[in-house]
């Protein structure tokens, strides 16, 4: 079923939760952040591939070895980030996208406004960080 979304629309508490138009509303969220990732990752590719460490000067290689390094880190924290836009993009696919991993219930609308790819409750997601502080104290 496709969903026409209206220009400005907003997912609303006013609605029933994950609604053919909220699911809609993600997953244009969720392509678009990831369709921007993409592109960022190819124009780092191209400036690596372009931009080689020909530079005579060693302070000046130094400093493009450490901005290649830096790109990479970045560029590898963005391909764990598309990788988890896809795990959001099949959860709405399955109607499982919104809600708690840990307990079923709904994530709410301002956490996955801010944080499309969330996968716990705030609660839930407080807990497992309160347990993983404990376990790095021991």
């Amino acid at each position: 079923m496709v969903v026409q979304l209206p220009p400005e629309y907003r997912p609303s508490e006013d609605e029933d939760f994950m609604n053919p138009m909220q699911q809609e509303y993600f997953r244009q969220k969720l392509l678009k952040w990831r369709s921007e990732l993409l592109r960022e990752s190819s124009t780092t590719l191209q400036h690596l591939q372009t931009g080689g460490m020909q530079e005579p000067d060693l302070a000046d290689r130094a400093t493009l070895e450490t901005d290649s390094s830096l790109e990479l880190r970045t560029r590898d924290r963005e391909r764990k980030l598309i990788q988890k836009i896809d795990e959001a993009l099949e959860r709405l696919d399955h109607d499982d996208y919104g809600y708690c991993e840990e307990t079923g219930e709904p994530i709410g609308l301002s956490r996955l406004e801010a944080r499309p790819i969330a996968t716990l409750s705030l609660e839930a997601q407080e807990r497992h960080e309160r347990q993983e502080k404990l376990h790095r104290e021991e």
